[in-house]
């Protein structure tokens, strides 16, 4: 095969070749590739009311509203300020309370009637004196006893945020105040959970706000302030997808990553056997298992054939290459008629590489980090002129960051490209578009290899000259890196994406600088 590593002048392209000249600037704190980031807060569970309370203030100030009011509103519109702001203006105030079943008519109580009236209860059918019964805000009144039995199998069932009157067809929510009270008096630890419950409400109703998905849980939630659509960190250090709460998978969509989760899942055993252990004859379509070292194998029908990619070749072979062929780029030629062969080859191709880059993420984070950090302190200790060995590390987190993304490109390769969207898009589009994509896909990862070739490198045993051109070779390559993955997001975003209209597949902007780690609240 051709050498992966080629030159080392092939990955500046003559763009960066001024950065050997010049030390780097430093990188801008602005690091999307457009729009403003999202900032997000931690929220513990010390400052859970303190966050409710401010959303809350901010109702009550506009409306002149209750406090328990403002928060009904707010957990019928889910914590959403400025949507209820914007129905106020342009629906009004009662459409707005009606539909958030709040009611702000006079009660009948009157302070000064005869204590010793009686009310019939509508629910049990027995009188009852003024104090032992319970008057909410759409006038209807029942006897504490059915009052409280009826909010205690509403908390019970988790339905307690917005509890209704107990009134045939009143859709009105009662005062939590009320219910408090009454529930407080047959059982305090079932009022502790009423209160728990309408704090939580915060969380659960608020698609601003999502509980960190650690396991355990470390019990912190975020909240973002602009763009549900991004990546963030936990205080506890746990990375995720806002949108969707699972592992980082950006630039694919989070639709397109509940496919490809599932899809591992049911496949992925299989997958792995058979793209470890055999491949597809190209002539004659039988499985073929290699039992030797070489890669380049043939079939029992004769065909010679390169074992990585699968390609048919000739018998001439060196220790470097197979004449005839390549083996980093998708061939739409593997394809075979049947499905079932068809989706074989394109889930091997995809999740092979997927896998791959996964895989040495994981081996860079547990060992080259290490390793790294024993270089910079072998050259700490050394008389250099040179001091500053932060672009070491900087060079680490780049890999790191880019491995995760050439890594999930694959993921939605697979179904961009796949059945998909193979109704919006035409064949000759899709060819198109397929090879704009794996241009700059097959950029980036080469020049990803490249990085991780460089901080391999026993730099720290380097004489002072050799150690400040691989410095140099480290820097310009975390540019270009960058840039690339900058470019990747950009094509699919809008060339792949925004053509299509594709609200469902929204994804992740670019961040430079990796994922936004959340600040207190």
């Amino acid at each position: 095969m051709d050498d992966m590593y080629g030159s080392d002048e092939e990955y500046y392209n003559g763009e960066y070749e001024d950065d050997y000249d010049r030390d780097p600037e430093p990188e801008s704190d602005d690091d999307l590739s457009c729009g403003k980031a999202p900032s997000c807060r931690v929220i513990r569970k010390e400052s859970l009311l303190a966050a409710q309370k401010e959303d809350l203030q901010r109702v009550v100030d506009l409306l002149s509203l209750k406090e328990h009011h403002a928060r009904t509103l707010l957990i019928h519109y889910q914590w959403d300020v400025d949507k209820v702001f914007a129905i106020f203006v342009e629906r009004g105030k009662e459409r707005l309370y009606v539909e958030a079943g709040i009611t702000l008519e006079e009660q009948n109580d009157n302070p000064s009637s005869d204590p010793s009236t009686e009310y019939t209860c509508e629910i049990c059918f027995e009188d009852f004196p003024d104090e032992q019964t319970t008057l909410m805000e759409c006038n209807h009144r029942f006897c504490n006893d059915c009052w409280t039995e009826y909010f205690i199998v509403k908390i019970n069932d988790g339905k307690s945020r917005r509890v209704t009157c107990m009134a045939q067809k009143c859709k009105a929510i009662c005062d939590e105040g009320k219910i408090r009270d009454l529930v407080t008096a047959k059982d305090p630890n079932l009022a502790e959970k009423f209160d728990r419950f309408i704090l939580e409400s915060y969380i659960e109703d608020n698609k601003r706000v999502k509980w960190c998905p650690s396991v355990p849980h470390c019990g912190n939630a975020i909240r973002v302030e602009d763009d549900e659509y991004c990546e963030v960190e936990c205080a506890c250090g746990q990375q995720f997808c806002f949108n969707c709460s699972c592992e980082l998978h950006s630039p694919c969509s989070c639709v397109m990553w509940d496919l490809w989760l599932k899809k591992c899942d049911d496949e992925a055993p299989t997958v792995n056997w058979l793209s470890e252990k055999t491949k597809h004859c190209p002539k004659c379509h039988k499985i073929v298992e290699k039992d030797g070292g070489c890669n380049l194998v043939q079939c029992i029908c004769g065909q010679p054939f390169c074992w990585l990619c699968g390609e048919a070749t000739g018998f001439e072979h060196t220790w470097n290459s197979i004449s005839g062929h390549t083996c980093g780029r998708y061939k739409e030629t593997h394809l075979k008629s049947e499905d079932s062969v068809e989706d074989y080859w394109r889930l091997t191709h995809y999740y092979r590489r997927y896998k791959a880059h996964i895989d040495s993420l994981k081996i860079e984070a547990s060992e080259s980090k290490k390793k790294i950090l024993d270089k910079v302190h072998s050259l700490e200790a050394k008389e250099f002129q040179l001091k500053d060995f932060s672009w070491a590390m900087s060079g680490f987190h780049r890999l790191a960051l880019s491995r995760r993304v050439v890594a999930c490109s694959y993921p939605f390769a697979y179904y961009y490209f796949g059945d998909l969207f193979a109704n919006e898009i035409t064949k000759e589009e899709r060819e198109i578009k397929q090879n704009l994509f794996e241009d700059q896909q097959q950029q980036l990862e080469t020049n990803i290899e490249r990085l991780s070739m460089f901080l391999e490198e026993p730099f720290g045993n380097y004489a002072e000259d050799k150690l400040v051109e691989t410095r140099m070779k480290i820097i310009t390559l975390s540019t270009v890196t960058d840039d690339l993955c900058k470019n990747l997001y950009e094509c699919i975003d809008n060339d792949l994406l925004v053509p299509l209209q594709q609200a469902t597949h929204t994804i992740v902007r670019y961040r430079s600088n990796g994922v936004e780690k959340a600040s207190e609240l």
